[in-house]
């Protein structure tokens, strides 16, 4: 048993110390009514204290990098008035009833929502426990509770001169009633919320002591890898298993839903085993176009027009304009390559099934895996090495997966899924190939009339578990930043063509926003140009005078970035605003021209996310976003060769950006006492778009089709 799983069952055991039970307002509310607060509730267990005075918190969404550890933790200590060394966070286990996120209404990580969903909540969690210490230190000191006061972790009573730390205090605590509804700070008393500080989990991923899943082993484990389709849409004809079973370590061959499976003793035996495997597929139902040809159908798809999903004045003024432009954009498949491949590890044992793994939406998983093996199923959610929306899955493809492997193996036992890079990038879920059709119009004053953008893309959500989300309409993470967009373009048109193929498709870091940032902001920047227009003025003249937040975002970056213009010394500048999962970002891109291809020697961007949490966080997450941005503008695409089977295989193929390639970068956070919005994706979608930009200033170069391409030395 790893150290992790011993302290997970000791906290769940109860152990020493205040385990605190909350019924939580759903949502937002910032308070219960009397109805509510009276009525039978399931507590979520949020918070333990011990005798040591640490102060544990049960993170309820995924951390991989993003930060909800220290940004969960933050909002705890911020109402407990917690001393911050004393803080600590674990992963919670898949639990619907406890740990829902509250704007999915199940436990799950995604759409730059842990923050925002557990803003209320969290601070709730703080303050009744903080509540109850206090109650019990009145109590015991028999004095009254008013009289009391909490700081840095220090329960005091100045006119008795008595101080406790949280720890001797938590039985005492325990047997108070737990407030319906606790009163949490005014901003302006906060102390922890909006300062900087370290994140809980550096320490422990630097010196290796933080446990992801390949660093689980349980007894008489077995390693299994999968032989997957090469193609999507193929399925298992047929397969010779000898060859396997001659490869030392290969203990068993079984046949699952998703491929052939490999048994061993250890990691190499299953690789040599699958590569000595003889299987044949069916490839009636598989995707065989290439990636051009499927191209082609799209631009067939966006000239139809799609289907209207935002539409504004009457879009004939193109008719009538002065200057009429169009463009088309092509967007490849993109894989998220997280550092650490899709792994888990499954074991029954008397009826009952237990998993670990870097599960990100626990929600999801823990049915899926229960269904099929009709056994109940506990998952122990780790720490993941990353995932920019890889494990976020709607099929639970990987629980199930875990799960057949469980099955067919017919026995009691522990295995551990493995998926190679390779596997993922050649077999995975991907962000979907999209292609824009564009058109502006112009009047003889240089004023936009009319705005017309067609999408066409495959549906993330059709046709799986979430399409009841739909709710019978357009898959608007199709087009999402296409539609909504703040500027007055007069007449506007946004459609949509759905397209239908067998490659399997999963939202990508910032999901659509990826595709129409870059769209919908490089696009504008041409117009803006065609008609003599200022790149940062042009936009903030379009704004209506209510885009407050907007207008922040643009002249902030503008000023940080000392905006004279898009060239300057040899130079390009461009800039990019997007909103995206309610956060408003803007960027502006240096660029240099190095032997024909781009290099970003400095990238400026402003973000309003509502009240900071933790700055540090939001820069680091600013930080990444844009470096993520950079390299797949750069580098990458999926490409699907004549015949159907994915080009690219590992970070040879597929390469990540590398350190000297990545820009100094400079973050404005704009003050606002606004509800926290997400960080983890934003500041993704303007990176390319404000690239793009740049490029074109600087050179003349329209790039209509990512990547820019090439390695930079």
């Amino acid at each position: 048993m790893t150290a992790i799983e011993t302290s997970r069952r000791g906290f769940l055991a109860g152990g020493a110390g205040l385990m605190l039970g909350l019924m939580l307002p759903l949502g937002r509310a910032r308070a219960q009514t009397a109805a509510a607060a009276a009525a039978p509730f399931a507590p979520n267990a949020f918070i333990r204290i011990g005798t040591d005075d640490l102060v544990t918190v049960m993170i309820k969404h995924l951390e991989m990098g993003q930060g909800p550890y220290t940004g969960l933790s933050t909002l705890v200590a911020e109402e407990l008035d917690a001393d911050w060394a004393q803080m600590r966070a674990m992963g919670a286990p898949a639990d619907n009833a406890l740990y829902a996120n509250l704007f999915f209404g199940m436990q799950g990580t995604g759409g730059s929502t842990a923050i925002a969903n557990s803003f209320m909540q969290m601070r709730k969690a703080g303050a009744a426990a903080r509540a109850m210490l206090v109650a019990a230190a009145a109590e015991e000191w028999g004095v009254p509770a008013s009289e009391i006061t909490v700081k840095a972790g220090v329960v005091s009573h100045a006119a008795s001169g008595k101080s406790s730390g949280f720890g001797a205090l938590t039985e005492a605590a325990a047997r108070q009633p737990v407030p319906a509804d606790p009163p949490v700070k005014d901003p302006k008393d906060f102390v922890l919320i909006g300062s900087d500080r370290p994140k809980l989990d550096t320490v422990a991923k630097s010196t290796g002591a933080a446990v992801f899943t390949m660093d689980v082993y349980r007894d008489g484990m077995l390693t299994v890898v999968v032989a997957h389709p090469p193609k999507f849409g193929a399925t298992v004809a047929s397969f010779d298993d000898k060859g396997a079973l001659a490869v030392k370590g290969v203990e068993m061959i079984r046949q699952i839903p998703s491929g052939v499976a490999v048994y061993a003793t250890n990691t190499y035996a299953a690789l040599k085993g699958r590569d000595a495997l003889a299987v044949t597929w069916d490839e009636a139902g598989a995707e065989t176009r290439s990636s051009d040809e499927m191209f082609d159908a799209y631009a067939r798809a966006v000239a139809e027009g799609g289907v209207t999903v935002e539409e504004e004045g009457d879009l004939s003024a193109l008719a009538n304009a002065a200057q009429v432009l169009e463009a088309e954009y092509r967007f490849p498949y993109l894989a998220h390559a997280p550092l650490e491949p899709l792994d888990a590890v499954i074991e029954l044992k008397e009826g009952k099934a237990e998993m670990w793994f870097g599960s990100q939406f626990p929600g999801l998983d823990q049915p899926t895996a229960a269904a099929i093996l009709g056994v109940p199923v506990t998952i122990n959610v780790l720490l993941a090495g990353g995932s920019f929306g890889r494990r976020a899955q709607a099929s639970a493809h990987i629980a199930a997966e875990a799960a057949e492997i469980a099955k067919a193996a017919g026995r009691d036992g522990a295995f551990k899924l493995v998926w190679t890079r390779e596997d993922d990038l050649k077999g995975g879920y991907y962000r979907p190939m999209s292609l824009h059709k564009l058109r502006a119009g112009l009047d003889a004053e240089g004023n936009i009339v009319g705005w017309e953008n067609i999408v066409a893309n495959q549906s993330i959500l059709a046709g799986g578990p979430m399409e009841a989300m739909l709710k019978g309409g357009p898959d608007t993470t199709s087009f999402e930043g296409s539609s909504g967009l703040p500027y007055r373009f007069g007449a506007r048109r946004i459609g949509w063509a759905k397209m239908e193929n067998p490659v399997s498709v999963l939202w990508w870091r910032s999901v659509g926003h990826t595709h129409t940032g870059y769209a919908a902001e490089t696009f504008l920047d041409e117009v803006l140009a065609a008609a003599g227009k200022d790149p940062v003025q042009g936009r903030l003249d379009l704004l209506p005078p209510e885009a407050l937040r907007e207008r922040g975002v643009i002249e902030k970056v503008a000023e940080i970035s000392g905006w004279t213009g898009p060239t300057r010394d040899g130079k390009g500048y461009g800039i990019a605003y997007v909103k995206s999962f309610g956060t408003y970002v803007a960027e502006v891109v240096e660029v240099e021209d190095r032997n024909g291809l781009p290099h970003v020697t400095r990238v400026w961007c402003a973000v309003d996310c509502g009240i900071p949490v933790n700055p540090n966080v939001i820069r680091a997450q600013m930080e990444g976003g844009i470096g993520f941005a950079l390299g797949t503008a750069l580098h990458d695409a999926i490409t699907l060769a004549p015949g159907g089977e994915v080009q690219q295989s590992n970070f040879d193929t597929y390469p990540m950006l590398r350190i000297a390639e990545m820009p100094a970068v400079e973050v404005a956070i704009i003050p606002s006492g606004a509800d926290p919005t997400g960080v983890g994706e934003p500041g993704v979608p303007p990176l390319a778009p404000a690239l793009g930009n740049a490029w074109r200033a600087l050179t003349g170069n329209k790039q209509y089709q990512l990547p820019f391409g090439g390695a930079i030395a």
